[in-house]
């Protein structure tokens, strides 16, 4: 009859080794790290509000953005190229079989 308890107490020691360190102090539940993915993820999330960048800010052309503002204004916006795909990469890229 003790042999029916045995097993399962030795798999119940076995398992909560697992949770210990070397030095003896438990690695789940610690007040040490409950929490610490969740503080990463929002630190991660922090905007610095001082920022100072290896490189300078590249200057803005004045004339350059003005022609675009009135090009805008008068309807006469440059027209960007056309893009064009081959029709098998269309048919491939929605899921659609070409023909055989």
């Amino acid at each position: 009859m003790t042999s029916d308890r045995t097993l399962p107490a030795l798999l119940l020691a076995l398992l909560v080794t697992g949770c210990a360190t070397p030095d003896g102090k438990f690695y789940m539940g610690g007040k040490d790290n409950f929490g610490e993915a969740n503080r990463q993820t929002m630190a991660a999330q922090i905007i610095d509000p001082d920022p100072r960048y290896d490189t300078a800010v590249p200057d803005g052309n004045g004339a350059h953005a003005a022609a675009a503002l009135e090009r805008y204004r008068t309807d006469k916006v440059k027209k960007p190229e056309r893009v064009r795909t081959s029709r098998d990469l269309a048919g491939a890229a929605s899921g659609a079989a070409g023909p055989n």
